[in-house]
């Protein structure tokens, strides 16, 4: 398959992954939810928090570092982020617990930005708090472009108080290169992806080699200066190249870790670890599976036909 069908599949993927009302229709749809979760039990941990842990056990006893997220976005009521901040709050509780090597990741939307930001920096302050008991890390992710400067300012106003939590920067994004700048002052860990949401034109860069030079410069930047990043990437060629830079720069282990979804390519990372890298397997769980299934199928289109292997098998 060539390179244009492979970009434009993963176009439409991405569009696919933003429609609310084919999300909604599937999940409302028994028949279709379980046939399509065939393909994405591949993806995430499970529906509940309780089968996920028992796989990041696995994976701890592995060595492997491990982040925790109950998926969910764009809640409309504040009943709907009030209990997502409950969720939260619970695999907090639940790591501490079990004295498991793990971080707690999440949208800001899942607890309320999309309805207010007062809401989602309230819900985020509890978490938090409940994180700083257990000594958890907190990752706020990525969203689309129209909600950067949001997810921003509600990190910029939560470290002011917590010092345990962590924020993901997109290198495909032009205002990235401003961005960056300002977040690295603030000395807390960066989570650097490519980035996987479309955009309107003129926003970002495509996929390509010039992202891949850009993302390596954001990651040279951090890891030269031993501060705290996160490496989040399944490209092979990117994963060499950093061990070159941390090589180069001598980094501490404790500034830096490999990050992979799991699932997706988890070998790599395998080999990595088993090298003597800080590698950490990125898990999510919950029925909110959709959007993060066409994204993960978006990053590399062919994966499609395992997907329908998955389904049929």
């Amino acid at each position: 398959m060539n390179d244009d069908l492979l970009n434009q599949a993963s176009a439409a993927l991405r569009k696919a992954a933003l429609n609310d009302q084919a999300k909604e229709y599937i999940l409302s749809s028994p028949v279709l939810f379980n046939t399509l979760k065939k393909a994405a039990d591949r993806y995430i941990g499970g529906e509940t928090l309780e089968e996920t842990i028992s796989k990041v056990k696995v994976e701890n006893e592995k060595r492997f570092k491990c982040s925790i997220e109950f998926m969910g976005e764009n809640t409309r009521t504040e009943q709907e982020a009030n209990a997502a901040r409950d969720e939260f709050i619970k695999i907090c509780r639940v790591i501490k617990q079990q004295g498991l090597q793990s971080a707690v990741s999440l949208d800001l939307s899942h607890i309320g930005l999309a309805i207010s930001r007062d809401l989602s920096l309230a819900n985020l302050n509890l978490i938090c708090l409940e994180a700083s008991k257990g000594n958890i890390e907190i990752i706020i992710s990525a969203e689309d472009v129209g909600r950067t400067d949001a997810v921003l300012q509600v990190y910029k106003d939560i470290t002011k108080v917590y010092n345990n939590v962590a924020v993901t920067l997109q290198a495909y994004l032009h205002r990235t290169k401003e961005d960056f700048e300002d977040i690295i002052k603030l000395n807390r860990k960066i989570r650097i992806v490519k980035g996987a949401f479309e955009t309107p034109p003129g926003l970002s860069m495509p996929r390509g080699h010039q992202l891949d030079k850009v993302y390596l410069e954001y990651v040279e930047r951090m890891l030269s200066k031993n501060h705290p990043c996160s490496i989040a990437t399944h490209h092979h060629e990117i994963q060499q190249e950093v061990k070159g830079l941390i090589r180069k720069y001598n980094v501490d282990t404790t500034s830096y870790e490999f990050e992979s979804l799991y699932g997706i390519q988890n070998e790599q990372l395998l080999k990595l670890k088993d090298e003597g890298y800080t590698t950490k397997l990125y898990f999510v769980y919950g029925k909110e599976w959709y959007l993060y299934v066409c994204n993960r199928l978006a990053e590399y289109p062919l994966n499609i036909f395992r997907a329908l292997q998955d389904i049929v098998a």
